[in-house]
């Protein structure tokens, strides 16, 4: 079943600090510059017990001394969060950190194309896809911050497809349904997907192609990709075009 999405109308500063803003931990908005930013991007994964530890690349987990209990019910999500490193026992994980701000990505599982019905099931509604630090292929999840149209009240649909080339079992396909939601103002949301089900790259590193449809026509991006490991991919995107008229 298709999640909502939930982030609409976020201006680039919206982006990031009413996100940021919206604690699990307090509702203090008084928050130092230091910590009104994100400072990592993580998957958020159950340790023992009720407990959580985030995975934040190949190689570095991270224990939250703050948190007693998992903040997502068990639940395996991408995350923002801002947290500074501590003293504290690390629990057999590679840092203890002090959690001062986590908020859960949109986070959902890619999904198989159904060939010509696609476009009516999922839709083909342009974004853009921007070059940020949050759009990365890591820890097994495709993360994506984009750009569209919104207005408020509407709920729009956002999937990613696999099976899309059969010659490439490494090619997906973002797809976006506004359902008639056109006009409105530009604003970016952010969403992970799930990538378990494509092959396993057997400890390789291989090149995962993104397309999408974007204002200006279909646009692909590569990633670097490894099955069950943290990859930090560079987005290569070809003639990305940036809109950066947001009002």
């Amino acid at each position: 079943m298709m999640k909502t999405l939930r982030m609409t109308l976020l201006s680039m500063t919206i982006l990031i600090t009413s996100i940021s803003l919206q604690s699990c931990l307090d509702d203090d908005d008084d928050y130092p510059a230091s910590v009104r930013y994100p400072n990592a991007l993580v998957t958020v994964k159950t340790g023992n017990a009720d407990s959580c530890y985030f995975q934040l690349d190949d190689k570095t987990t991270l224990f939250p001394t703050n948190l007693s209990k998992h903040p997502y019910g068990k639940k395996e999500v991408r995350a923002l969060v801002n947290f500074s490193e501590t003293n504290e026992n690390s629990h057999g994980y590679s840092k203890a950190v002090h959690v001062n701000w986590i908020d859960s990505i949109l986070t959902k599982p890619a999904i198989p194309s159904l060939g010509v019905e696609s476009d009516k099931k999922y839709g083909k509604d342009p974004v853009e896809i921007i070059n940020d630090w949050v759009t990365i292929a890591e820890d097994g999840y495709l993360t994506l911050r984009f750009r569209s149209i919104w207005s408020t009240g509407r709920t729009h649909w956002v999937n990613l497809l696999t099976n899309v080339n059969a010659e490439n079992p490494y090619e997906v396909e973002f797809r976006h349904n506004a359902e008639g939601d056109t006009n409105g103002r530009w604003g970016d949301a952010l969403v992970a997907f799930n990538l378990k089900d494509l092959p396993d790259t057997q400890g390789k590193t291989v090149k995962l192609k993104l397309r999408w449809n974007s204002f200006s026509g279909e646009k692909t991006a590569e990633f670097n990709y490894c099955s069950q490991k943290g990859t930090k991919g560079s987005l290569q995107v070809e003639n990305l075009k940036i809109t950066t008229n947001l009002k």
